[in-house]
C-alpha cells in the first residue's frame, strides 16, 4: 500500500490548488519567463519555492494524498498562489484544518412564525438550506419571480432555477454575471459540506442540463464579495433593482434567510404593483 494514499475527500482540494496554480504566470510572481513551458501557469516546484515549503509535501497535497499540514504551511501556499481572503478561507476548509461543522444540516423545520416573518417583508424573501434548496417563501417572491409552489420539489432550488429555468434566466438582464456570482458563493458552501449528497446530486443534475454550469464549475471560483443591486425584469412592470441581504438562522447548519429589498422608490412601486396583482388573482 503506498505511503499517504490519495483519497476522494481530498480531490476537491487537489483540483482547487491546480486551478489556482494554472491561472498564474511567472511574471505575476516575479519569476523569470522562459520560452519552453509545457505546464499552463506555474510549475509545482515554482509554487513550492515561492512558499518556502518542500516540493514533495506540496506535490502530495496537490495530488490529494492523505497528509496533515500545519496552518503555517497553508498560509505559505496561500501567499505563493496569491489567494484572496475568500480563497484562503476555502483552502483551509478543504484541507480540514478546522473543526467540522456542528449540527444537522437538514434538520431545520419551518414554523408558522417563520411564514409570518416572511410575509412582513416588502420585497421577495425566502428561507433556504446551504445548498440553496428553498424551504419557505413569501407571496411577494411568487409575484416577482413566479409561483414556486408550481415548481416540482426537486427543482425548488435557487441554483437550479438560475441555470436551468428559462423564465428565471430571461428575467435577469446581466444573467452571466449573476449566475457566476451565485455559483462562486455556492462553491464555498460545497467546500464546507463535502460528503453531503444533496450537493453532489445537484451538481450532477446541473452538469447534465447547463453548458455554462459544466464549463464554469471546474474553474473553482469562490467569493462572497459584496454585490451591488440585483436587476430583474418583469414583462408586466419592467426592470427592478433589489438589494440582497442574507442572514443565517439558528436550528441547522447553513440555513439562511434571504431578503430582496427594493433599491429605490421606482422598484418599490413596481414590486407593490406585482404583489397587488398577484394577491388579487389569488382571491376567490
Amino acid at each position: 500500500m503506498p505511503r499517504h494514499p490519495r483519497t476522494a475527500a481530498r480531490q476537491e482540494l487537489a483540483d482547487f490548488l491546480k486551478s489556482r496554480r494554472a491561472r498564474l504566470i511567472p511574471a505575476d510572481v516575479d519569476l523569470p519567463v522562459t520560452k519552453r513551458r509545457r505546464t499552463p501557469g506555474l510549475r509545482r516546484e515554482e509554487v513550492a519555492h515561492l512558499a518556502g515549503v518542500g516540493l514533495t509535501w506540496y506535490t502530495w497535497l496537490e495530488q490529494g494524498r492523505a497528509i496533515e499540514v500545519s496552518s503555517y504551511f497553508l498560509e505559505q501556499i496561500a501567499r505563493a498562489l496569491r489567494l484572496d481572503r475568500e480563497e484562503r478561507a476555502h483552502l483551509f476548509v478543504l484541507a480540514n484544518n478546522r473543526a467540522a461543522l456542528a449540527g444537522n444540516a437538514g434538520s431545520f423545520a419551518v414554523a408558522p412564525a417563520h411564514q409570518r416573518m416572511l410575509a412582513c417583508f416588502e420585497g421577495p424573501a425566502y428561507i433556504a438550506t446551504a445548498n440553496l434548496d428553498v424551504l419557505a417563501w413569501n407571496e411577494t417572491l411568487n409575484a416577482v419571480f413566479g409561483d414556486l409552489s408550481l415548481v416540482p420539489a426537486e427543482n425548488r432550488n435557487m441554483l437550479w432555477l438560475m441555470f436551468a429555468d428559462p423564465a428565471q434566466r430571461a428575467s435577469i438582464p446581466n444573467w452571466a454575471e449573476a449566475a457566476r456570482a451565485m455559483l462562486a458563493r455556492f462553491r464555498i458552501e460545497y467546500g464546507r459540506h463535502q460528503g453531503d449528497e444533496r450537493f453532489n446530486q445537484l451538481i450532477q443534475r446541473l452538469c447534465a442540463v447547463s453548458s455554462e454550469f459544466l464549463a464554469w464549475w471546474p474553474q473553482h471560483d469562490v467569493t462572497i464579495k459584496p454585490e451591488g443591486p440585483k436587476r430583474f425584469s418583469s414583462p408586466l412592470v419592467g426592470e427592478m433593482e433589489l438589494e440582497q441581504t442574507t442572514l443565517l438562522l439558528e436550528g441547522a447548519v447553513g440555513t439562511r434567510l434571504v431578503v430582496y429589498a427594493p433599491a429605490n422608490s421606482e422598484s418599490a412601486a413596481r414590486i407593490a404593483a406585482l404583489r397587488q396583482g398577484w394577491l388579487a388573482g389569488r382571491r376567490p
